[in-house]
């Protein structure tokens, strides 16, 4: 089985306040996206590794030393830009099984990749995913409480997610057809009525929005009380 992984790190990043993409922002060190990659680069069991970044030229030299496994690609306006533009960069015999990753989360660890891996390539698709350890609020169109929802079967999505490439591709092909834009891959392949399989997630495999979530991540790679790096 061959594997191809998709990195998004495209973003800007409004939210962390920050003068640059908060994917070259430093994290013990490196960079948010170095360290992402690297989770790719060394894993034995992926080939072909797409990175879809704002400005390619600007990034190449922030990749460190994965930067020779990675192709760059620019990326689009929406993530699902950046991830239709990546899947253009792999060839259909490259890649049974394609991950899509957001280097928002340079904490992802070995496990989780061959989690997903493994569940995607049984299932066609799956993401991993975390219970929803607050109570979620639907709001009606008047800002108030519509709805409590019942937070048993409510979880909450993590990347990488993985899926066959056929299946990604024919997602990804209807979603441009019908100019749909969902909020992850996961759901263009629901809307296309594929089955999405999910695997339990990790509490340590947090994404970097804001700057709180990369005083958390340091404390994390640090192995400081509150959590573990890799769990």
């Amino acid at each position: 089985m061959t594997v191809a992984a998709i990195l998004v790190a495209a973003g800007r990043g409004v939210r962390m306040g920050a003068c640059r993409p908060k994917a070259f922002l430093r994290l013990g060190g490196r960079t948010i996206l170095e360290r992402a990659l690297g989770a790719f680069t060394s894993h034995p069991g992926i080939g072909r590794i797409v990175v879809a970044v704002a400005d390619p030229t600007d990034a190449s030299d922030l990749l460190g030393p994965g930067a020779a496994r990675a192709l760059l690609v620019r990326g689009g306006e929406e993530r699902q830009d950046s991830v239709r533009l990546a899947l253009e960069a792999i060839g259909p015999a490259e890649a049974d099984v394609i991950l899509v990753h957001d280097a928002a989360r340079p904490l992802v660890s070995r496990a989780l990749i061959d989690s997903v891996i493994a569940a995607a390539a049984e299932h066609g698709a799956a993401v991993p995913v975390v219970p929803a350890a607050d109570t979620v609020k639907r709001l009606g169109t008047d800002g108030s409480i519509e709805a409590t929802l019942p937070r048993e079967t409510l979880r909450l999505a993590q990347t990488p997610q993985g899926f066959r490439s056929a299946v990604l591709r024919e997602a990804h092909a209807r979603a441009a057809r019908d100019g749909f834009t969902g909020t992850d891959d996961a759901a263009l392949v629901e809307r296309s009525g594929g089955r999405v399989a999910v695997v339990p997630g990790s509490e340590g495999n947090i994404k970097i929005t804001t700057p709180g979530d990369l005083v958390l991540a340091e404390a994390l790679l640090s192995g400081r009380p509150g959590g573990e790096a890799h769990g």
